[in-house]
């Protein structure tokens, strides 16, 4: 299990999160992306290319080297810095207000504790400085959740702990953020149930 989470899962993300559908998700979500951005859960770099034009910086939080390796073309053809230099979005290594951003795509259904990765989050962001986040989670429709429920084992195994069950609003909220922006939809290229999507920015309280 162990060697398919670490070697196999990263590679399977990285076709299915990388497809031409999801791209017009990534260009929402980093438009408004500004100076130094922390981005958590980076994955193989599918965001590169659409990080706004105001972005000074990129420090890439990823614990997966596969990824990291899967993205290096990615990277070194940035004309953005970028640079990896953290494992774990649980336990940020950088002092308190160090980015004016904060990213998110797709992470917080399998960080193991996601309010300790926004309390985080929060912490390293600098006064006036916002987290823009596109996540998907519990869906809005009681139908659908009842499929999530049901699904959710298979998926936390298929998946390498992803999970579609976590209530994207409240976890931002019960972190200490508010929300200052949201649009909450279903993603029309997957099943409802994998594809309840929340895009939008959130604020420190």
């Amino acid at each position: 299990m162990a060697f398919y989470r670490e070697r196999v899962a990263p590679r399977i993300i990285n076709v299915v999160c990388g497809s031409k559908s999801l791209r017009p998700l990534r260009a929402r979500v980093c438009a408004e992306l500004t100076g130094d951005v922390v981005e958590i859960g980076f994955g193989s770099g599918s965001n590169i290319g659409f990080y706004a034009g105001a972005v000074t910086s990129v420090t890439a939080i990823e614990p997966s080297d596969v990824a990291w390796k899967l993205a290096g073309k990615r990277v070194a053809s940035s004309a953005i810095p970028i640079e990896r230099a953290g494992l774990d979005g649980q336990s940020l290594p950088f002092p308190d207000a160090s980015f004016d951003s904060a990213l998110t795509t797709w992470t917080l259904c399998t960080i193991p504790d996601p309010i300790a990765a926004l309390r985080e989050v929060r912490r390293v962001l600098r006064p006036g400085g916002a987290l823009h986040f596109l996540e998907h989670g519990l869906a809005p429709d009681l139908k659908v959740q009842k499929w999530q429920y049901r699904l959710d084992p298979l998926e936390r195994r298929v998946a390498a702990g992803c999970t579609f069950t976590r209530p994207v609003v409240e976890m931002l909220t019960t972190s200490g953020f508010a929300i200052k922006e949201i649009d909450v939809f279903y993603e029309k290229s997957a099943p409802k149930f994998a594809a309840a999507e929340s895009l939008g920015i959130a604020v420190p309280a």
